[in-house]
């Protein structure tokens, strides 16, 4: 097999709208209740896509989810004096950021060989842990093919488990057998730690990973107090680099040092508090970036354009190229709709390394497919929803008239 990494990125749907429902998420909070752009938001997330195809990667897509979820608002006896966070819940359109969507083992980590993939149950947040079951038909869909792929149901919901956005792998190729890191955060601040340690291990077991393959990391507890909600907001890898904020981990040193016993190839690039705050790369989102290898082999960086906003960031990123290490590029990508509510680049995508041949196609982006999709987007999204707009029902019905175009489009009635 031809095994290589794929970006699945989430379209980001119809309804996406500004409530500001994660506690924790500070750029989510604080642009609660400000106007929202669908159809820019979406066409933002393809121009991404369409940005990575460029670079010579294979791009996967996810679709919407659907919404409003009736079926979930019946389930908590909805009517008209329900808490507006609840119907906003159900419109909630943050399966878009499908880093959250599992956690992902590829096949040469895997006692038997195949890649498992493990829906994140994200019991942490309300308006994220009703995601699952339709996350769960998408992944069993996309990745049907038992010879190759394993797809799990969610840890038990006594753990919380966020999927890969608290998950790293080291290696020298992706290919190759890997390192994988997970990273768990422990309550007691003023915002909760999302990915649960025994929600980590239940992931690594369910995978059939060696343990003399697998790190269990705390996260530091300063860096969820700022606002890194997930491990992806300070930290990113990918083959033998290791991109992280100095303040990332509980134990910095004891952490790279496990990593480099077990992966000895990797490549610590820190960046310290004194050249770019805490709060800085959180505001930024410098860490929730893609860190790619295209096929020319020099390691990318692709970075909102947030990051080119501030200077702290932006200096240290002109000194970083100007020096001798692997990250040689640095690209600018506008996903702003995106980042208002609390998602980069990063957390748009799930990674998968596998051989493509083996994946429906369906669920594989190429040129003719986006120009679709911009069609679809152009047509049917909203192209504005107000904080007053949520819960109308003629609104409602076209968010669900644009869900089944792209459906229809996409040849995926399946998911209807």
């Amino acid at each position: 097999m031809s095994l290589m990494e794929i970006n699945f990125d989430g379209i980001v749907g119809p309804s996406h709208n500004y409530a500001g429902l994660s506690l924790g998420n500070l750029a989510a909070t604080r642009n609660a209740g400000a106007a929202s752009y669908p159809r820019a938001a979406a066409l933002q997330g393809i121009a991404k896509m369409r940005g990575n195809m460029e670079m010579g990667l294979e791009q996967g897509i996810l679709l919407p989810l659907p919404r409003p979820n009736e079926v979930w608002l019946e389930a908590l006896v909805a009517d008209e004096d329900t808490d507006p966070a609840i119907v906003a819940g159900a419109w909630s359109a943050s399966s878009m950021w499908t880093a959250n969507a599992a956690t992902v083992s590829p096949a040469p980590d895997t006692e038997d060989g195949k890649c498992h993939l493990t829906v994140a149950n994200l019991v942490s947040m309300p308006h994220r842990s009703q995601e699952w079951p339709d996350t769960l038909k998408q992944l069993q869909l996309a990745f049907a093919n038992s010879a190759h792929f394993a797809v799990h149901g969610p840890v038990p919901p006594t753990f919380g488990d966020e999927g890969a956005a608290n998950h790293m792998r080291l290696t020298s190729a992706h290919g190759d057998p890997g390192l994988e890191v997970f990273v768990y955060g422990r309550s007691g601040g003023r915002f909760p730690a999302r990915q649960h340690e025994q929600a980590s291990r239940i992931v690594a077991r369910k995978h059939g990973l060696d343990p003399d393959c697998v790190l269990f990391v705390e996260q530091n507890p300063d860096a969820i107090a700022a606002g890194a909600f997930h491990n992806d907001v300070v930290a990113v890898a990918n083959e033998s680099v290791l991109f992280t904020h100095e303040l990332a981990f509980t134990n910095r040193e004891g952490t790279y040092e496990a990593i480099r016993a077990k992966c000895p190839s990797a490549q610590v690039v820190e960046v310290p508090a004194a050249s770019v705050s805490l709060e800085e790369a959180i505001r930024s989102y410098l860490f929730n970036a893609q860190l790619v290898t295209p096929p020319s082999g020099e390691m990318r960086l692709v970075v909102p354009s947030e990051c080119r906003d501030s200077m702290p960031v932006w200096n240290w990123l002109q000194d970083m190229l100007a020096g001798n290490g692997p990250i040689r590029h640095v690209k600018v990508v506008d996903v702003r709709q995106s980042m208002a509510n609390g998602g980069g680049p990063a957390c748009l995508r799930l990674r998968v390394v596998a051989d493509p041949t083996t994946i429906d196609p369906r669920f594989l982006l190429n040129s003719s497919k986006a120009d679709a999709m911009e069609q679809v987007v152009t047509q049917y999204w909203p192209e504005q929803i107000d904080p007053g707009d949520i819960g109308d029902t003629t609104l409602a019905e076209s968010i669900r008239t644009a869900r089944s175009a792209m459906l229809s489009e996409l040849a995926l009635s399946e998911l209807a």
